[in-house]
């Protein structure tokens, strides 16, 4: 046996050792490094305001706790309006669950020529098989949804916490950042900081300003329809519609659909047609002109990377998906060398067409590629 052969296998099983190891300890933590990745996004979207009012002479913890102060406030605000209006609306329903029963009951007896009665139904439901096993799982599962609520809570309070480290001492630790790289490092690591301030806030920013365009423009919609707890119904339009991309806007006019078929079942073909109008209004006039110059990112790219990010990560990624690309994509523009493009129509979408040229040369020329153009070139040459 040569005399290296016993030390190259204790290396290779120790290095299979620190992979297994390092594998086993990034799966028992990947749910605090995701805590860590949205707390430093949310950092990065309250970075400007911070700055600015630190720049005016407050001290940047307190500006930090300021900040987090008010979003607090007017997330606590919105829960508890939205719950408010929920508790109420389910109370409605439930009152007028016997109307609703009756006339149920009644076009069943009227289609179909039956005689059910409310009484019979009620009591065949309440003594049915499958409801007193739904109501058990549910006694059941009240422990698991405690925890789950509490364990929502807690990293809640861990990305808050976090993140509050984060934009409160950011120079300190772009400073120990920097203490570790050489200078010319050192500069790439700010512009890529500063980059990413800018895209961030610029992305919350921006959504914040288009989340208050649309409440106030589906506030209008349902005061005229006459729909009830239209401010509640508005605020969560507007930011469910702005934050959870692709799909948000359709899914925040589920709720005020419901609310108002309750009034009118018109009514929910109103609020469907009208946020379907405005996703398209949104899509195609109102983002391109407020993001243009805070994001900057095509529409494509910017659904390849929800997707991308919903794959890797599921809501977060979704949900951090497009100012990290937007970031990436600023980065990589400062140092990729550009060119001035050639004046060709083809670039343009057209074609070098000869004049008096028949129609079926000019077909059989493009279907060979341009072979045209390229004889002529080594003719010329």
């Amino acid at each position: 046996m040569p005399a290296w052969l016993p030390r190259a296998m204790v290396m290779a099983l120790a290095l299979y050792g620190c992979f297994h190891l390092g594998s086993w300890a990034f799966y028992q933590l990947i749910g605090l490094l995701t805590n860590i990745l949205i707390a430093f996004f949310l950092a990065l979207a309250i970075e400007p305001a911070v700055s600015r009012m630190a720049g005016h002479g407050l001290r940047r913890g307190l500006a930090t706790f300021l900040v987090f102060l008010a979003v607090l406030i007017a997330g606590v605000g919105f829960v508890v309006l939205l719950g408010s209006m929920l508790a109420g609306q389910i109370v409605d329903m439930v009152e007028e669950f016997p109307k609703y029963l009756d006339s149920v009951i009644n076009w069943v007896n009227q289609t179909f020529h039956t005689e059910l009665s409310r009484v019979e139904v009620q009591d065949s439901l309440l003594h049915s098989d499958w409801l007193q096993r739904y109501v058990q799982n549910s006694a059941t599962g009240v422990l698991d949804v405690s925890t789950t609520v509490l364990g929502g809570l807690f990293r809640l309070l861990m990305i808050f916490l976090f993140s509050f480290y984060f934009a409160a001492d950011g120079p300190r630790l772009r400073r120990a950042l920097c203490s570790v790289l050489p200078p010319a490092r050192q500069a790439e690591v700010l512009r890529a900081w500063e980059i990413a301030v800018d895209k961030t806030g610029g992305y919350i920013y921006s959504r914040g300003l288009m989340a208050l365009i649309s409440g106030v423009a589906h506030y209008v919609l349902l005061v005229a329809l006459g729909v009830p707890y239209a401010p509640a119904l508005a605020v969560w339009v507007g930011l469910v519609s702005q934050f959870i991309p692709t799909i948000g806007t359709y899914l925040a006019g589920a709720l005020p659909m419901l609310i108002a078929f309750t009034v009118n079942p018109w009514y929910a073909l109103w609020v469907l047609g009208f946020v379907v109008v405005y996703q398209q209004f949104e899509n195609y006039v109102l983002q391109p002109k407020l993001t243009s110059k805070t994001v900057d990112i095509h529409p494509a790219v910017a659904f390849g990377s929800v997707v991308a990010g919903t794959a890797l990560m599921g809501a977060v990624g979704a949900l951090i998906a497009i100012p990290a690309v937007a970031t990436l994509q600023a980065f990589l523009g400062a140092y990729v060398k550009r060119y001035d493009v050639t004046d060709d129509p083809r670039v343009h979408g057209g074609h070098r067409w000869r004049r008096g040229e028949p129609v079926v040369s000019r077909l059989r020329r493009a279907v060979r590629g341009g072979g045209d153009d390229a004889d002529r070139a080594d003719g010329d040459s």
